[in-house]
């Protein structure tokens, strides 16, 4: 006979390996259920359905275990219009904002896709110089407002074509109100993500225009004369700058006597500023333009102190086959040639001086058109500047020396 604890321990035997067996089942089905599922990420655009809409929020189908959701702000930033043409069943681009919130809610945005998406295409026509063609959804005082794939671009007053600038009278900030809502073709010449910046231009959109517009401009410029422009595009090398309805170059160099790296440093799209033209090519269509030749020239300021001949004390700041530069006092930089180191030949400047050295030297040479200083360490001694040196000693110690009654 089978004793009766041997029955009962058989039995619980088998229930635990039931159990187990059913756990593995309901893991495995879980674990395949999951499978066919791509979990939302942060920042990703996902295509969902629209399962439900109410007043307070608009649940998505995202293909995740639960449904996602648009509301509270997400859900006001939809256009009026655009909301009520959502219906159940239809597909819409979505911005995952959260996987999971503390309610375990996708929290999704429509409007962000729609401008994620609305980026892509913008950088990719400008990128091929594909024109557009809008409406009219606002202004400024600047300019006009176009909606282009969702985002609002902006056309400065000096991208506006000729003859729909001939159409308004004066400065006031209402002057393009009567062009709301009329269709304008545009290209794309500006698009920054990252400032939510997207320029448009009408007049490039009309090349053939534009240059039969720059050819009647140029015969009318003339080189030193300056004019009043605006900033249209800018780029590496410099800035555009469009001077009675054609684009001149304003080179890097010609930005400002300061060192500036790129154009934006100083300018913006869009901006008045005053150019001088420096050049007018005719042949080819090219203006060039300066804004720094209407500025004045720290360097002449500063080199307003020295005078040739004189002695002046500088820093030795580097070393050149062809000599060493010095700074001299208000930060200005001088060239000592490589034959004005020493009485006798020698075939580098590091035989002569260091980097580092603060010596007394005699001012050469001053050439304002190439801000350029010339200095000299063989010349401090020099009988030439004997009557030089001695006017400028009594000079320094006139005022120190003289009797009291002199002075007087």
């Amino acid at each position: 006979m089978i004793d009766e604890q041997d029955a009962l321990q058989g039995q619980g035997g088998r229930d635990e390996q039931f159990q187990n067996e059913n756990h593995e089942t309901m893991e495995s089905l879980m674990r395949s259920e999951d499978a066919g599922l791509e979990f939302p990420i942060q920042g990703e655009i996902r295509q969902g359905v629209i399962a439900s809409i109410s007043a307070s929020q608009i649940l998505v189908s995202v293909g995740s275990k639960s449904e996602g959701v648009i509301m509270g702000r997400e859900l006001e930033q939809i256009p009026a219009s655009d909301r009520e043409a959502l219906t159940v069943g239809q597909k819409i681009p979505v911005y995952v904002i959260n996987p999971e919130d503390q309610n375990g809610n996708v929290v999704l945005s429509y409007v962000r896709a729609r401008e994620a998406m609305g980026w892509e295409v913008v950088e990719k026509m400008q990128e091929s110089s594909e024109a557009f063609e809008g409406k009219i959804d606002g202004y400024n005082k600047g300019g006009l407002i176009v909606l282009v794939h969702g985002l609002r671009g902006f056309i400065p007053a000096s991208q506006i074509s000729m003859a729909r600038r001939s159409l308004v009278q004066g400065d006031t900030p209402d002057r393009w109100a009567k062009m709301i809502g009329e269709t304008i073709s545009v290209r794309i010449i500006e698009v920054d993500r990252a400032r939510r910046r997207l320029i448009l231009s009408e007049r490039a959109a009309n090349p053939e225009s534009r240059q039969s517009l720059k050819e009647r401009v140029i015969e009318g410029l003339e080189e030193g004369q300056t004019y009043t422009g605006r900033v249209t595009s800018v780029a590496d090398f410099g800035a555009f700058v469009n001077v009675n309805g054609a684009d001149g170059l304003v080179h890097l160099s010609e930005l400002s006597w300061e060192r500036v790296q790129h154009p934006s440093e100083v300018l913006e799209v869009g901006q008045e500023v005053k150019v001088k033209v420096i050049s007018v090519d005719k042949e080819k269509k090219r203006i060039g333009l300066s804004i720094r030749a209407l500025q004045g020239d720290p360097w002449n300021e500063k080199v307003a102190k020295f005078k040739v001949g004189q002695l002046v004390e500088g820093s030795i700041t580097r070393l050149t086959k062809f000599g060493a530069f010095a700074r001299l006092d208000g930060d200005v930089e001088g060239l000592i040639h490589i034959s004005e180191l020493s009485e006798n030949r020698i075939n580098h400047p590091k035989e002569s001086v260091k980097e580092g050295d603060v010596l007394t030297l005699r001012v050469i040479r001053i050439d304002e058109d190439q801000r350029r200083i010339g200095l000299s360490l063989r010349k401090v001694d020099s009988g030439a500047y004997a009557d030089m040196d001695m006017k400028a000693l009594a000079a320094e110690l006139a005022p120190e020396d003289a009797p009291q009654d002199e002075q007087e």
